[in-house]
């Protein structure tokens, strides 16, 4: 089994700053990709910032400057430094992986949780 399990959610004021980490575990062949997600109330969930194996990343417009994806290869671990935060970065933060697991030929989609960031104005 698969398991992404997310930390570092909360409450911050607006200009403060949150690190999110999420921890892949299990019977993994190999991750392509990890990335985070974003849910407001009432919204779609949006792509935050994602990066390959290969080290492309990708950001959301509205995060740019201010998001930094990372990760540990080594713990299968990504992370999401978040400065300058706003309250409209508000939302549950979902992490996600495109992974293959061991003795399966194709890569599934894993989701985490979710980690609640609440940011105050």
């Amino acid at each position: 089994q698969v398991q992404l399990v997310e930390s570092g959610g909360g409450l911050v004021q607006a200009g403060g700053s949150l690190r999110l980490s999420c921890a892949a575990s299990g019977s993994i062949f190999i991750i392509n990709a990890m990335g985070w997600y974003r849910q407001a109330p009432g919204k779609e969930r949006e792509l935050v910032a994602a990066l390959t194996s290969g080290g492309n990343t990708n950001y959301a417009d509205s995060v740019k400057g201010r998001f930094t994806i990372s990760r540990d290869n080594a713990k299968n671990t990504v992370y999401l430094q978040m400065n300058s935060l706003r309250p409209e970065d508000t939302a549950v933060y979902y992490c996600n992986a495109d992974l293959r697991p061991r003795g399966h030929v194709y890569s599934y989609d894993y989701w985490g949780q979710g980690t609640q960031v609440t940011v105050s104005s």
